[in-house]
This record gives structure tokens, C-alpha cells and sequence, in this order.
């Protein structure tokens, strides 16, 4: 920690409240030493990386108005068929390599600093390799993948093209339990075969992306969960709780309730502590205490097919890049997205429902009727510190 300090001595200059809230907040991880990286979780760019010098000058100091993070669907192609996949559903015509390409250039223009990788299967995009190496030192990139047609040549293709971090999607300890959820024979070995392939490259850090049933917590099952992660000898759990993204989970009876987040914020400060495994909670970051949620304005997600929406787990569009620039797509999104204390998916389902018209995502004319009606609660702590308590989004923010 210390050695990233020395290396960003600029960061003297970022607002002291600032400073002292983010030093409070990596104090419940302990940074892991992976191959050169200083890592404190994977979504967050290693400390001692250019990735990291540009948080802290164009977020921290420069204050720049676009977002931090980006996801970039690279394929809605995927051999799974989750019960709970926030973009089966998703149509339209297919980015290529090269559209790819120009929405990263300007997303690092607009402030970018963390990329991920998503699908479909990213991995079924053939010019993976080529797309991560767009992204040059300046972006930290984080691949989310099944890891089906991950091979130990394609790994270390990645690692060199600026991968830093892999996580691989296990939801269970129990392989039938696992491809009942994915609808998937094989899913859990093929988890497995690519958390070894990975485990056995030489400085790529290594997460199991989780997805945790509100059953388990009922059932005490995620410690049970965590210690076969353990056991695995991987570097992180990356977990969240299944999103109200879809028809079938737009229920109260689903959605998480603020002690079960609660619950599952202590279990990954925990684990924290003792230091065996990383705990990096999605619900940690986005409670009101830390982050809130910041989809829309700090957050970006760029589909398979092109369209913008403020979040992964978000079915709505602001428009498509293969029609308007990206820059001008988010500028208009940014606007609604004040950010706020809790998931804004969590909270606002229902009016999902309302305005679902069969199609995913809901158009861009719904999008606007439906944002209409949403109603922004407070700021978290760290963007009543970026922004000030004023929940409406200033001009020049």
C-alpha cells in the first residue's frame, strides 16, 4: 500500500476526506502480491499500475464527468442458459472487432480506467486477444467467462495483452447443483479444468464469479461455498446475489433483503480478515456506507449488439453506439443517474415490468418514459464526498 502511495504522490492533493474514505475502504482487504501486481480486489486496478495513475489523476483529481468503469458484451453467444442471465435475451446486429475497438478508445477518452469483459461467452469472440490488446496498459482488464475454450495458450495470450485478472463463473460446490442453474451438462467441470489452467499461469489473478440464492443464505450454505473456493486455491470470490433483471425474478419474494446484504457484508469483511481468500461482495460495494450504486454515471455497459445501458443487470437502453457516439449516448444517460445509496435495479424492478414489452432491452423510448418515474434515494458516503449531499446531477459534475 505504502509503495503505491509513493508511486502516486499526487495523491496528496485529492481532498483529504476523499483520501482518508478510500483508505478506510481498502483497510477491509488485504492486498495480494500477484506476479507484479499489488492487488487489492479485481475490481479495482492494481495499485502499482498506470491503470491505477489515471483513477487517481482523472478521477480523483481531475474530477473528469465520465464514467470509471465500463463492461463491453464482446458476444451474446454462450454454450450456457442460466436461469437467472441478465442478457439471453438480448437481440440485434453483432459489434465487430473494429466498432469494438473504437468504443474502448473512447471510453478511456472519457475516463475509463477498469474494463470487463463480458457475454454471451467473450471467449467465442476470436479476435479476443486483439480487442484486449486495444486497451494498452492504460486500462485495467478484468474477463468474465465460463471457461469454455479457455486453453493454457489463449490464457497467457490474454495475461500478455493486458488481462489482469479471470473470473470464472461456479455458483455451487456440488457439480449437479451447478449445471442445473446453468442448464449446462459439464459447466461445473469445465469451471474447474479452466480455474486450473489459470491457477498455473504465472501471474494472472484468479476469481470465481458466484452467483448466491437468497436458499443459501437461508441455509447457511455461503461459508460452505467460500471454504470449496478455498480449497480451490483461488484468489478471490467475486459474489452477488441474483439480479431482478428478468421477467422471472421481477418478484419481492427474490430480491434481497437489507439484512440478508447485511449478513453477506460481514461474512466478506470476515473472510477479509482472516486473509485466506479475497471476499469481494457486489452488495459491499453498492450499500450506502461505501460506493451506493453508480450505474449510469460512473458505471457503463456497452451489450454485444451495441446498446448502452447504465448497468449489466440494467434491461434498458440509452441508445445504440452503432447509430450515435458513445460519448453522446452516455452524456444523455448521465443526466437520470445522479447515483444513490442502494442498486438501482434492486429498487425499481417493478417499473421494469411496467414498461417490458416483450423485447430486451426496453427501447429507448420506454427507457425515458420509464426513468420519468424513478425516484433517487440519498448519495452514498464516498459520492456525498465526490459530489456533495445534492442528489440532483449539477451541469459540469
Amino acid at each position: 500500500m505504502i509503495r503505491s502511495l509513493l508511486s502516486n504522490p499526487q495523491l496528496i492533493r485529492v481532498d483529504p476526506r476523499v483520501n482518508w474514505f478510500m483508505l478506510q475502504y481498502m483497510r477491509k482487504f488485504r492486498p495480494r502480491r500477484i506476479g507484479s501486481n499489488l492487488i487489492v480486489h479485481s475490481h479495482l486496478a492494481p495499485l502499482n499500475s498506470r491503470a491505477f495513475t489515471r483513477f487517481v489523476n482523472e478521477q480523483l483529481l481531475s474530477r473528469k464527468s465520465g464514467p470509471s468503469h465500463a463492461q463491453i458484451g464482446l458476444t451474446n453467444a454462450c454454450p450456457h442458459s442460466c436461469v437467472y442471465c441478465y442478457n439471453r435475451d438480448r437481440r440485434g446486429r453483432v459489434m465487430d472487432k473494429d466498432t469494438i475497438i473504437n468504443v474502448i478508445g473512447a471510453l478511456k477518452r472519457m475516463g475509463v480506467f477498469w474494463l470487463g469483459f463480458t457475454g454471451g461467452e467473450p471467449l467465442y469472440n476470436k479476435h479476443i486477444v486483439q480487442i484486449a490488446d486495444s486497451a494498452g496498459g492504460e486500462c485495467a482488464i478484468k474477463l468474465f467467462t465460463t471457461g469454455s475454450n479457455l486453453t493454457r495458450q489463449l490464457a497467457a495470450d490474454l495475461q500478455r495483452a493486458g488481462v489482469f485478472s479471470v473470473a470464472i463463473s461456479l455458483d455451487h460446490w456440488q457439480a449437479e447443483q451447478h449445471d442445473l442453474a446453468r442448464r449446462h451438462p459439464g459447466a461445473f467441470e469445465t469451471a474447474l479444468r479452466a480455474i486450473d489452467v489459470l491457477r498455473n499461469l504465472d501471474g494472472m489473478h484468479v476469481s470465481v464469479s458466484g452467483v448466491i440464492s437468497r436458499q443459501m443464505i437461508a441455509d447457511s450454505q455461503v461459508e460452505t461455498f467460500l471454504e470449496f473456493l478455498i480449497g480451490l486455491g483461488v484468489h478471490e470470490a467475486w459474489v452477488s446475489e441474483a439480479k431482478p433483471s428478468i421477467p422471472a425474478l421481477w418478484h419481492p419474494d427474490v430480491v434481497i433483503t437489507e439484512d440478508e446484504r447485511l449478513y453477506l457484508v460481514g461474512l466478506q469483511d470476515r473472510y477479509n480478515r482472516e486473509g485466506r481468500i479475497t471476499v469481494n461482495y457486489l452488495g459491499h460495494f453498492e450499500g450506502a456506507e461505501h460506493f451506493g450504486c453508480a450505474a449510469g454515471r460512473k458505471m457503463i455497459y456497452v451489450d454485444a449488439f451495441g446498446e448502452v445501458s447504465p448497468c449489466v443487470f440494467a434491461p434498458i437502453t440509452f441508445g445504440n453506439v452503432q447509430e450515435r457516439p458513445v460519448e453522446e449516448i452516455y452524456q444523455a444517460m448521465s443526466r437520470r443517474f445522479p447515483t444513490e445509496g442502494s442498486c438501482f435495479i434492486n429498487r425499481n424492478y417493478a417499473l421494469l415490468e411496467k414498461y417490458h414489452q416483450g423485447t430486451t432491452p426496453i427501447s429507448a423510448e420506454d427507457t425515458m418514459r420509464l426513468m420519468d418515474e424513478v425516484k433517487f434515494g440519498s448519495r452514498s458516503r464516498f459520492f456525498e464526498l465526490y459530489y456533495g449531499k445534492d442528489k440532483g446531477v449539477v451541469s459540469g459534475e
